[in-house]
């Protein structure tokens, strides 16, 4: 099982409304739990090793950290603002990198026109690197994560405008 297919069973279960879902085949075992009302999801990922290695144990997702509160009128007219444009969010939990390498220029910057499958940025998650595409088409209108962040499942990294 690769990462895009155990993205794609995690914004399932989140969308099915699941609060449990267990997988197991012969060589990994995912267990997803979901807040029940709408909050945080947990993922366990286990993988079974062969005989004479040594387990990698359980990956959890962290807790999500909680933000200083903010004036009322500064959250409703930043929301009013933001709710014409799509956010684009990250589909793992993992740290946020906005270029390629150190000497790479950065895949996007504010005011970038993106199309459909253009990559965004990258995530790396267990030594992993995956390239973010995007979904959708239009203007990059802010980046939302700092470069080499760490960031949680479903987070907003970007704010994109598709007219």
């Amino acid at each position: 099982m690769d990462i895009k297919e155990i993205q794609s069973l995690i914004k399932f279960v989140a969308k099915s409304g699941a609060s449990e879902v267990k997988l197991e085949t012969d060589d990994i075992k995912i267990t997803i739990r979901t807040g029940a009302l709408g909050g945080t999801s947990e993922t366990t990922y286990v993988q079974q090793v062969p005989m004479g290695q040594a387990p990698m144990g359980q990956m959890m997702a962290p807790p999500i950290a909680e933000t200083a509160a903010a004036p009322i009128e500064t959250v409703s007219n930043e929301a009013d603002d933001d709710s014409k444009y799509i956010t684009i969010k990250s589909p793992i939990i993992g740290t946020f990198y906005r270029k390629p390498s150190p000497d790479k220029p950065f895949f996007v910057e504010i005011g970038s026109d993106i199309s459909k499958g253009d990559v965004l940025c990258v995530i790396e998650a267990m030594k992993l690197f995956n390239d973010i595409e995007s979904e959708v088409s239009g203007k990059i209108v802010k980046i939302l994560v700092d470069d080499s962040s760490p960031v949680e499942f479903d987070q907003p990294l970007f704010l994109v405008d598709p007219s």
